[in-house]
């Protein structure tokens, strides 16, 4: 099959997916290996979070001086699980899934946040879930993979600037739920799709849309 022929395809078929709006068959139930993969996704970015808790201070110290509030520029890394779940299992809570899950656990780990962790675990993932949502959960490309990095980063500022910086002013709030937008859209959008193509090459979503729509192409 040619390149072009496949891409017709898998647009047919995204869009047939799409047309049957949310009550098509499957969609709303949970296999085992689903849960399994999710958990899977959820403990490696748990560890992503980790290590990212301590390693963004370092850039955050050089780009806080530069202008209040860019710092949401480093907030990708926490925004991924959400976003790469949801690219991948393709249920409804996927995205709210993995990013709770991961934030679950690197609360019990350890930070310097504490309890409220999980809440921004659940603000974030449902950030991305309702982009997803908006689209039936039936488009996955690139600019989708971007838009629910967004929505996750968006919600991430907006739930940041609640909790941490109650007392912020007007120029500090719109630059750091911007920036938050942005490092959702490019880090945790467009990394987590690319992170999801990658591992579709190798065979290990071979049990997923998301893996069979990748080998297809090849």
């Amino acid at each position: 099959m040619s390149t072009s022929t496949s891409g017709s395809t898998t647009g047919s078929a995204t869009a047939t997916a799409s047309a049957k709006g949310l009550g098509r068959p499957g969609l709303w139930r949970w296999r085992v290996v689903d849960i399994v993969v999710a958990s899977v996704i959820a403990v490696a970015c748990a560890l992503i979070f980790l290590l990212w808790n301590v390693g963004y201070e370092v850039p955050s110290s050089l780009l806080k001086p530069l202008l209040p509030g860019v710092q949401g520029l480093l907030a990708g890394p926490w925004l991924i699980a959400g976003v790469l779940g949801g690219l991948i299992i393709r249920k409804p809570g996927a995205a709210l899934y993995t990013e709770l899950v991961a934030a679950v656990i690197s609360a019990l780990v350890g930070n310097a946040w504490g309890p409220l962790t999980i809440v921004s675990g659940i603000v974030q993932g449902l950030g991305a879930e309702l982009v997803l949502l908006v689209f039936l959960y039936g488009v996955w490309r690139l600019p989708v993979a971007m838009l629910a990095g967004a929505g996750a980063g968006l919600a991430c500022g907006i739930n940041d600037r609640i909790l941490w910086y109650a007392g912020a002013d007007t120029l500090f709030t719109v630059v750091y739920i911007v920036s938050t937008t942005i490092s959702g859209a490019v880090i945790a959008g467009l990394g987590g799709w690319l992170i999801a193509r990658g591992l579709a090459a190798t065979g290990a979503l071979a049990r997923f849309a998301a893996g069979r729509e990748v080998t297809a192409r090849v």
